[in-house]
């Protein structure tokens, strides 16, 4: 049997690593949604469907930081939450102008937003629809 002891320094242990494992869980999720966002970001400049609405030089930025960023990642896979949210938001005022503009033309022109809300409302297996909740996350 435990003694009255052994029970409260195991809930104090089990409370102190619950901390500590809070801690980690918003460490992982920062790092991997920065992860997914700079891959999503390559993929959606190498759409098929998107590849001509962008010019080269919009497409060069957006891969380039994206690179640069995934450079970053390997080499500071133990970094702290601030840092990923920090890299996150650097990358985001990066990328969003390009795609609210890329989004923006695309409404004006009649063929890209269709696409967009169809493909977001429906299963997401298509190519714009994979780029479309992107966007509707970062508004």
């Amino acid at each position: 049997r435990l003694s009255k002891e052994d029970i409260e320094r195991m809930v104090n242990d089990a409370e102190k690593y619950k901390n500590e494992d809070e801690k980690q869980k918003a460490r992982i999720s920062a790092k991997n949604a920065l992860e997914s966002y700079c891959f999503h970001m390559k993929s959606t400049i190498e759409d098929e469907k998107l590849k001509d609405k962008l010019n080269a030089d919009d497409r060069k930025t957006i891969s380039d930081k994206c690179s640069e960023v995934i450079a970053w990642l390997d080499a500071n896979q133990l970094g702290e939450q601030e840092e990923f949210e920090h890299k996150q938001k650097e990358i985001e005022g990066v990328c969003n102008p390009i795609i609210s503009k890329l989004y923006q033309g695309g409404a004006g022109a009649g063929a890209g937003m269709p696409n967009f809300n169809a493909g977001g409302a429906g299963a997401g297996a298509a190519g714009s629809g994979s780029s479309g909740p992107t966007i509707e996350e970062v508004d």
